[in-house]
């Protein structure tokens, strides 16, 4: 994408950890922008485009064999590389609100703080992924990791990062908020142990506030 060309639309990101409740409330804040008579695309990542679900599934495919930590992020960003030039820029430039389920601040999150790779090294795949673009504002959602292993585990058979140890998820949730405290314009932290419709009118009111609804 040139950058020079600012996207018309409005990219929103929705991120944390697995029970955080981010594809329940990325669905509320659609259908409260389909009320505002917005254009809205609801996409995930890993995911969005045929090749980025074929990719998702040997990412989140539970296995005995190692997946190597780079390896891991390389996925990831080229399911995301497809993902932009397919789905994300296109729908911005016709002025589409597109909300996300996890976006590169995930990779940082995820691939850095669980998995140990510097963020240096995540950037600079960023830094050829997509130079310069980034989402208009990002949610973290957070809860007790106890409350989110509990949803988790309601589901059924757990996925492959589903079954990462509590202290994964504890490095993962601690990179989502030191990006958050980084980038305080950007980032918006929003528990989720309330009830499900305190967290979405939250979620509401903080982008009526940003985009002036």
């Amino acid at each position: 994408m040139n950058t020079s060309q600012a996207p018309r639309g409005r990219f929103i990101t929705f991120e944390g950890t697995e029970g955080t409740g981010k594809t329940t409330q990325a669905g509320l804040l659609r259908d409260y922008l389909h009320s505002r008579d917005l254009d809205v695309r609801l996409t995930r990542e890993p995911g969005g485009t045929r090749v980025g679900e074929q990719v998702r599934a040997a990412l989140l495919e539970p296995t005995d064999a190692p997946l190597d930590a780079r390896a891991e992020l390389l996925l990831m960003f080229s399911a995301r590389a497809q993902h932009l030039a397919e789905v994300v820029y296109p729908a911005l430039q016709e002025g589409a609100w597109v909300l996300c389920d996890r976006f590169t601040d995930a990779s940082y999150a995820y691939q850095g703080g669980g998995r140990g790779i510097p963020d240096s090294d995540i950037k600079k795949i960023e830094s050829v992924v997509h130079p310069g673009f980034q989402p208009d504002l990002t949610f973290v959602l957070t809860c007790a990791l106890e409350t989110a292993m509990q949803r988790v585990n309601r589901r059924g058979e757990k996925d492959r990062f589903e079954s990462e140890s509590q202290d994964f998820f504890e490095r993962v949730q601690a990179a989502y908020l030191k990006r958050a405290e980084r980038e305080p314009d950007r980032f918006a932290v929003v528990d989720t142990e309330p009830e499900i419709g305190r967290v979405a009118s939250r979620i509401r009111q903080t982008v009526d506030s940003r985009f002036s609804l």
